[in-house]
């Protein structure tokens, strides 16, 4: 009887234990890891890509891809595609690099992305859409010990230290069209690399390439599915809470802004693209998370190089869909500012303690119009003449004519300068009339931020300093 009390009491427990089971597995949440389409995949180039249709592309994965709460492509991923498309540049610039003596008809190139091989060994499928490169050029950490040491690991790490890369690449950039590229080889890496690229830029007709380590932003054309991932409910339970003050989340826009043409307003939309997880590391933000705000403050740039101003920032928070049909509820309200970013325009930007975006205008441009000067009065000196007869003129200065015909005209204006010595002075001018012009009447950088653009947010109000420019402006954004 003993027995038989026994197992009837073992029977009954193992169909509860088995009722049982379905239901708490009920409890459980099945999420859907998959990346949607139209996100980026931020890349660069492992070696440099002739722009020609139909030449194989290989790039590696820069920044991480996230899913939910989870990484589904790691850093360092490699891709694979090819030019897809290739088409003349805008006619204005073509015109310029003829002016500057480059007579090679300048196409522009754009990449089509078919494939991932994860670190694993894994390879999926994919397609984006075509797409043109950054203003910028990515340089991988050295694997030499004495650069590792002399160079921070994360130098090209996370927005900050891209919007850092991107800016000194761009400040070197306005430094080199005025001065011809001499600065950047002296003062870049992959110096050997830069020095080949100089000299082809001088020559009238040159091959046209990207470099090693240009980066490119891929979206989606088709998701990526990474299967379902299974969440208890209890790991959910800060989602949709306020973040805590100072806290920085990565997210990408939706909306694209131009301090030249945005409107005070004017609504903004990002997307939460890596999760935000409290001090404990629960869930607070998922990747999906839609942010809503609006534009605080846009100026245009002016002459003079008075460069554009645009602030903006977030007001509502909205879950992703699986977690808001779970727990149905209204849009959090949040304040948070843009703390990092990196622009999309040919200037530099900064950001400010408030949230506010300004393009950074270099004073080092000051530099190229004196040297402008130096090179333009050489042409005109006829330092022969103090020792050769006048009537000897066609003969004289050959090096103040070459410098000349240099800075106006490139490498052809070097050779025509040879006939004359007027005509090395005429392009000696003219390259200083541009250099004057770029350097001290054009007008300022705008801030631009072009759709898909990263940066960073840190929540929690920011108030306007005393006798700032944008306290007005917040105060009437509140």
């Amino acid at each position: 009887m003993k027995i038989g009390l026994g197992f009837l009491v073992s029977a009954c427990i193992s169909v509860f234990s088995v009722l049982a089971a379905p239901a708490a597995d009920e409890e459980n949440l099945k999420i859907s890891l998959n990346v949607p389409p139209g996100a980026p995949l931020r890349m660069y180039l492992t070696r440099r890509l002739p722009k020609r249709l139909g030449a194989p592309v290989e790039a590696k994965v820069l920044e991480p891809v996230f899913a939910f709460d989870r990484e589904v492509v790691p850093a360092g991923t490699v891709a694979q595609g090819a030019v897809s498309r290739v088409q003349p540049v805008a006619r204005w610039q073509r015109v310029r690099a003829i002016l500057n003596g480059d007579f090679t008809p300048l196409r522009n190139a754009d990449l089509e992305f078919t494939s991932l091989t994860l670190p694993d060994g894994r390879t999926l499928t994919m397609h984006t859409v075509q797409t043109p490169s950054l203003n910028s050029i990515y340089i991988e950490p050295s694997k030499n010990k004495k650069n590792q040491k002399a160079r921070p690991q994360n130098q090209n790490g996370g927005i900050l230290g891209t919007a850092k890369q991107t800016a000194k690449d761009r400040i070197n950039g306005a430094i080199n069209a005025r001065t011809r590229g001499i600065a950047d080889i002296v003062r870049a890496p992959n110096k050997k690399e830069k020095l080949i690229d100089f000299l082809w830029s001088k020559l009238p007709y040159h091959p046209q390439y990207f470099r090693r380590g240009t980066r490119f932003d891929a979206p989606l054309r088709d998701p990526l599915q990474f299967g379902f991932a299974t969440i208890r409910p209890g790991d959910l339970a800060e989602s949709g809470s306020q973040p805590r003050p100072d806290s920085v989340a990565r997210v990408r826009l939706l909306t694209a802004l131009d301090s030249a043409s945005a409107k005070q307003g004017e609504t903004v939309q990002a997307v939460v693209t890596a999760p935000l997880f409290s001090p404990e590391h629960k869930l607070v933000l998922p990747e999906g998370t839609q942010l809503t705000g609006t534009v605080v403050l846009a100026k245009k740039a002016r002459s003079f190089h008075r460069a554009g101003q645009l602030r903006f920032n977030f007001q509502k928070v909205d879950l992703p869909q699986e977690i808001a049909n779970l727990r149905p509820a209204a849009p959090m309200k949040t304040q948070a500012s843009v703390a990092a970013a990196e622009g999309n325009g040919t200037a530099p930007i900064k950001v400010d303690a408030e949230g506010g975006v300004q393009a950074k205008e270099s004073k080092t441009r000051f530099i190229a119009p004196v040297i402008s000067l130096m090179l333009a009065s050489r042409a005109g000196d006829n330092d022969a003449g103090h020792h050769h007869d006048a009537g000897a003129s066609g003969e004289s200065n050959v090096s103040g004519r070459t410098l000349g015909g240099g800075l106006g005209f490139g490498m052809l204006g070097s050779a025509l300068s040879q006939s004359s010595r007027y005509v090395g002075m005429a392009f000696g001018y003219y390259g200083l009339a541009w250099s004057v012009y770029s350097s001290v009447f054009a007008r300022g950088g705008e801030v631009q931020f072009d759709k898909n653009a990263m940066m960073d947010i840190k929540f929690g109000a920011r108030a306007p300093r005393e006798g700032s420019k944008l306290r007005d402006a917040a105060a009437a954004d509140q």
